[in-house]
């Protein structure tokens, strides 16, 4: 039976006497820069893979690019994120040799995973957008490029701003599986105060509090961020 205040107590030690807040400082701030960098650049990525799909050019080479881009989007988004860190950490970077610092290795990962993702946010924020705005930036003489960068992109990425923060929040979850590259992340803080005590109650309590804290936080912001932007619209 679980002894409560001794298994509080064991926690305290270890996460104060024991220093390992300082576990958890270096994975707080390893897991922000994993989600904020990796949202980055999957947005990036998402963009260009957006835009390819959207082509009406029936040409080869754009048939050829748009097989790759639903290769790419088939293979992240139906395989589960830890088997692509898994993958791409010990075998694909291991076989092309490329040794980079394991939080940089998580951060190209995560965009390349979150990429998958942002590609078909942008994708339906693009088609959201009136077709009417694109012939528009056409006839004043702009190109292609132009117009979608200058005209639609802004107006989809304002439509896609919510979604976009719903896929923030997914990686914030998801960074959880970084350890299994030896990254320290706020899970592997805590683990390590579980496993050197052996009392697993409160370590992996307070791991789900400090999950939930950062989330409802954002949450709270990305509302108050959408109620700003529906002011701005009146």
């Amino acid at each position: 039976m679980l002894d409560f205040p001794v298994a509080w107590q064991l926690f305290w030690n270890k996460f104060i006497e024991g220093q390992g807040y300082k576990n958890f400082l270096i994975g707080l701030e390893n897991t922000a820069i994993i989600a904020v960098f990796g949202l980055i650049i999957g947005f990036l990525i998402g963009c260009m893979l957006a835009i390819v799909n959207i082509l009406r050019s029936r040409s080869i080479p754009v048939l050829i690019l748009k097989g790759i881009v639903n290769v790419y989007i088939t293979l992240f988004r139906g395989t589960p994120m830890v088997v692509q860190l898994l993958l791409l950490h010990y075998a694909v970077f291991s076989l092309l040799s490329i040794n980079i610092d394991s939080v940089a290795e998580a951060v190209i990962i995560f965009g390349m995973n979150s990429g998958a993702y942002m590609a078909e946010i942008i994708r339906s924020g693009i088609n959201a957008v009136d077709e009417g705005q694109m012939e528009a930036g056409r006839c004043v003489g702009m190109s292609f490029g132009a117009t979608m960068v200058r005209i639609v992109l802004p107006q989809a990425i304002k439509n896609i701003l919510p979604t976009i923060g719903n896929e923030f929040i997914s990686l914030i979850k998801e960074t959880s599986v970084v350890s299994f590259i030896a990254v320290m992340d706020i899970t592997k803080s805590f683990q390590t105060i579980a496993n050197s005590t052996y009392e697993y109650f409160i370590p992996y309590i307070m791991l789900a509090l400090v999950y939930l804290v950062i989330v409802l936080l954002f949450t709270v912001l990305l509302k108050n961020l959408e109620k700003r932007m529906k002011k701005n619209e009146r």
